[in-house]
Formats: structure tokens, sequence, C-alpha cells
């Protein structure tokens, strides 16, 4: 359930702080806090020029468990080289000297404007206060805290009756623009008072994201900053197997495409989500190299926003993708109404029926390839004024 008051998760504690690192009269910084014994997943960005706190990031949870994860917002710490890695490492320093642990068991993460220096000051002034002010009932705090150009947080909390008893998975994120996850600015954090092994869990994660967060796209920009992070605390006591493991893995892959969806929806400027789903290719790269290049062409999602049944934009995105095609095969839909098939116009096709589905706030655009059987779907929105408003005016 998409919720204000997302549900807690039994030993995970979460604070927030106006820290004022870039803006000022709102929380901008979170601490996490994970209980001894917890697994710890993450992915992260595989954009080349990752920023410094994915480094860090990567680095400490290759060699201890997490304990502490800090986000702040306003801020991305990328593009900022050796001082970069110098302050992120500070940040956990911070944390660890006010909660007791080791600076390796911190996990940092930033957002916000690429190539600026990340204050330390703030950190140092508002550590005291989060540490002291961690519960585990401020998820909906953390949503808000982690935000940047959002215009709504994003929470979502299920609970998965099992065999051994209930297991709650919790989760939140910020994202609306450069946003084309490759593991933009996306940042997702989900919990879960399961018991899985650190692998498990991985593998668990890896397939969630696939179908959700790696699944979206609002510009095709990929974030220096993307990570998501997964963790079981094990505070239930319950360890999903068998039967029980494939209805967490569901319950889990659906809160990430909650999620994921709420990223979309929330695009910078945006006016309608839709559906890309590709059928009928040779294989799953197929499928995904057609259903991008539709999500993510310029002329496709500005008719969007203009409700304009352009069919033509969709059959030229269709061609220029890169996937070998027998023309007279594939078949292109605007919700229910056949637009294309036999290289051209559907016969029976109607301008006003296209305009009747495009006028819509969330529809899907069909394409079968005829070719075989993969299928691949990306969530994306339109293309707007506001968003090149909101991008143009991003620093000032």
């Amino acid at each position: 359930m998409i919720t204000d008051n997302p549900l807690p998760v039994s030993g995970f504690r979460l604070a927030v702080a106006e820290a004022g690192i870039r803006y000022q009269g709102r929380p901008d910084l979170c601490l996490m806090e994970l209980p001894e014994g917890s697994a710890t997943a993450a992915v992260f960005t595989r954009n080349r020029f990752c920023a410094a706190p994915v480094i860090v990031a990567r680095e400490h949870l290759a060699k201890d468990a997490p304990r502490y994860l800090l986000i702040n917002a306003g801020n991305a710490n990328a593009g900022t080289g050796d001082e970069g890695l110098r302050a992120a490492r500070e940040t956990c320093r911070a944390v660890a000297a006010m909660a007791g642990c080791a600076m390796s068991q911190v996990l940092p993460f930033s957002t916000g404007v690429i190539g600026e220096d990340l204050p330390l000051t703030p950190f140092q002034h508002a550590m005291p206060g989060l540490v002291q002010d961690l519960r585990e009932d401020a998820w909906g705090e953390a949503a808000r805290a982690i935000m940047t150009t959002d215009t709504r947080p994003k929470c979502w909390s299920t609970v998965v009756e099992l065999s051994a008893g209930p297991v709650v998975i919790t989760g939140i994120a910020k994202g609306s623009g450069m946003i084309r996850p490759d593991m933009a600015t996306m940042l997702a954090y989900v919990a879960t008072d399961a018991r899985i092994a650190r692998d498990d869990l991985q593998a668990m994660l890896e397939t969630a994201v696939r179908g959700s967060f790696n699944s979206i796209t609002v510009d095709g920009d990929t974030s220096t900053n993307d990570a998501c992070v997964l963790v079981a605390t094990g505070a239930s006591g319950v360890a999903p197997a068998g039967d029980d493991r494939v209805r967490f893995e569901q319950a889990l892959g659906a809160v990430c495409f909650a999620l994921a969806r709420e990223i979309v929806r929330d695009g910078e400027g945006a006016t309608r989500t839709v559906d890309i789903e590709v059928s009928g290719a040779r294989s799953a790269e197929d499928a995904r190299a057609v259903a991008y290049t539709v999500a993510e062409s310029p002329l496709v999602k500005t008719a969007l926003f203009a409700g304009d049944p352009n069919w033509g934009r969709i059959l030229a995105a269709v061609g220029r993708a890169g996937v070998a095609l027998d023309i007279a095969a594939v078949r292109i839909w605007l919700g229910d109404v056949l637009i294309v098939s036999n290289g051209g116009r559907d016969p029976g096709y109607r301008e006003e029926d296209g305009a009747r589905v495009m006028a819509e706030k969330e529809y899907a655009i069909r394409i079968d390839l005829g070719r075989g059987t993969a299928q691949a779907r990306v969530m994306t929105c339109d293309l707007s004024y506001d968003y090149v408003k909101i991008n143009a005016e991003y620093r000032s």
C-alpha cells in the first residue's frame, strides 16, 4: 500500500535532521540504523563517473556488515575527485564516532547537484541529534528528507503472510529526474524483518530490481548516484523457504515495482504514465531495446504530453531500435486500439480512438514484434514544458 505512514520494521530505526547542506527549512539528512546481525544487499549505478559515496559504500560493504546508512539531499558529492572521497569518508567517521561503531560499518549516500564540494560542518552539527532521535516509525519523515526535485514522498509497505508467521516489507525511494537506473537520481531503501542470508538477499534484490527500478525511464539519463539497498533484520525470526520464499520474493518485487512506478508518476513535469510493453521478440535484449527506444524518444514523449495519437513517431522508434524485424509481422496498439499491422496503419484504426486512449493519465503502448516469445516492459512518462523549466532552473 502507498502510505504516508509506512509500517515499521522491527529493529530498523531512522532519524532526520535539517542540516542545511543545500536546502533551508526542511529535513535534508537521514540516518538509518540496522540492528546487529542484519543482512544487507545493495546495487549501485553503472555510471563510470559514479559518485564518491557510491565508491565508499561499495568499499565498506565489501569489508564489513553495515550498521548505519547515511543519506543527504541537495549535494551529490559527484565529480568531486579525491576531495569528494575524503568528504564521504569523513561523514562516515562522524557517524561512527557518535554511534560507537567502525567507520566501515557506515554506508554513505548522496543526491543532488553534481560537481560541488560536500560541506562537512552540517553533518558534524546534526549528528548528535540524529543518533539521539532514531526510532522505528520515522519512515515517512525519511522519505521526505531524501527528496530533491520530487513533489511528494514515495513510501510503500506490505505484510506477507507466511506459514511460520507474518513478515513486514517497507520501502522508500526518491527520484523524479535523471532517471534511467542501470544497476537516476534514484535512491531506494527497503527493509524487512524476515531472516535471510546475505547471498540470498542479494539474489532477491537483483531479481526485484530487474523488473522494477531497472525497467523505468523519465529522461534516459543514468545518475552518478543511483543505489538501492535491501536490509533483512531477522527480527521476526521467520526465514522464508520453499513456497514461502516464492511468496516473499513476489511481495518484494511488488514493493520495488510500486516504488518504481511512483518515481515515474512523479517524473519532472510528468502528466501521464505509460507502460511500453513489447512482446514477440527473439530475445529479452531485443524486447528491452525496442521498449527503451520508444520510451525515451523525445518525439514520442512530447506526443504523449499533447495527447496526440501521432503513431508514426512510435513506428519510427520501433524501426530504429537496432533490432531485426519482419515489418509485416509487427503490430502496435494504443491501449486496446490496434494502430499498426501488416507494415502500416491498421485498416480498422480511427484517429478518434487513438486520441481517446491518449487522453487518459495512464495507459499502455503494446508492441508485438511477431518474431519470438521474449517480452519486456518499461515504464515511462511524457515530456512536458515543465521538465525543461525544472531542469533549466535546477541550480538557481
